[in-house]
């Protein structure tokens, strides 16, 4: 019988996410809280990508923000809360925070646009930001402010890379995350991103994306103690794989319309084991 833990890992291990590498070198009990923390994000994530109904979408959500009232009394039902639950206490995990993530992804049955970088950003940290901010506290440290505004700030980066890098598969299902006040500036129209017709002004908007996620980055690290770098080598090792994925996507011309760039699975732990090693963040290319 598959115990609550094995769930998790099959979960995590199963999505074949950058994420998972980071989780490798992390001692057996952080291991298994922050793996438990992937599979709940998955499972919420998958409500959302899976339900063709957004009305049954909401209803499995609903389960969902009920199932961690359920958790925090004592009496989860769901593998993924069963494997949460004893580390609720064991890391100051806030299931407010955790409701949050599910408020992120109810935002996708809502709205498939935004306006601006600020109404993105909202977005951005309740599925990516929150979800940094509950990480950190997992992988530990001695700076407890400045390293939770550290991952929020993280978070951004990570879900601005994956922005970028999935234009066209969220073209694919009438979705545009770029900011239409950025696409106007650049003078691409959501029926060219729609349509995926690539173009010079597309290029240059997702150039200007990018460097956008790479000032998140540096803001990141400069919030990082480095007394703090040893315990946050997880983090930085989700930095590392996302920032060179970062890095490809822009030596490959911004080509993301009709193709998902993506690293090796050992170019992956080449990264992973590199950045553990040394306890530090990576450097961040572009200007």
């Amino acid at each position: 019988m598959t115990t609550p833990d094995q769930y998790c890992q099959e979960k995590a291990a199963a999505s074949g996410s950058s994420f998972y590498y980071s989780f490798l070198f992390l001692p057996p009990p952080r291991r298994a809280a922050i793996t438990a923390l992937y599979a709940f994000c998955r499972e919420v994530d998958d409500v959302v990508d899976e339900c063709s109904e957004p009305d049954l979408a909401r209803t499995k959500l609903a389960w969902w923000r009920d199932e961690l009232g359920r958790m925090k009394a004592g009496q989860p039902q769901h593998p993924v809360t069963r494997a949460l639950a004893p580390q609720v206490d064991a890391y100051r995990l806030d299931v407010g925070a955790m409701r949050e993530i599910i408020d992120g992804m109810e935002m996708d049955l809502d709205q498939n646009r935004y306006l601006d970088f600020e109404g993105l950003r909202l977005y951005c940290h309740r599925v990516a930001g929150v979800v940094g901010l509950l990480a950190a506290r997992i992988f530990g440290g001695h700076t407890p402010g400045s390293t939770d505004e550290y991952a929020q700030r993280l978070g951004l980066a990570f879900q601005m890379t994956n922005i970028i890098r999935d234009v066209g598969e969220d073209a694919r299902r009438g979705r545009i995350y770029l900011p239409l006040e950025d696409l106007r500036r650049f003078g691409v129209t959501p029926a060219a991103v729609l349509e995926c017709r690539d173009s010079p002004e597309l290029a240059r908007l997702l150039a200007f994306e990018a460097q956008r996620a790479r000032d998140l980055y540096r803001e990141a690290f400069a919030l990082l103690d480095p007394r703090d770098y040893r315990d946050q080598r997880a983090g930085l090792i989700m930095a590392a794989i996302y920032s060179t994925l970062l890095d490809e996507i822009e030596r490959d011309g911004f080509r993301v319309l009709g193709q998902r760039t993506s690293l090796t699975p050992i170019r992956k732990f080449w990264l992973a084991w590199r950045t553990w090693m040394r306890a530090r963040p990576p450097a961040i290319g572009g200007q």
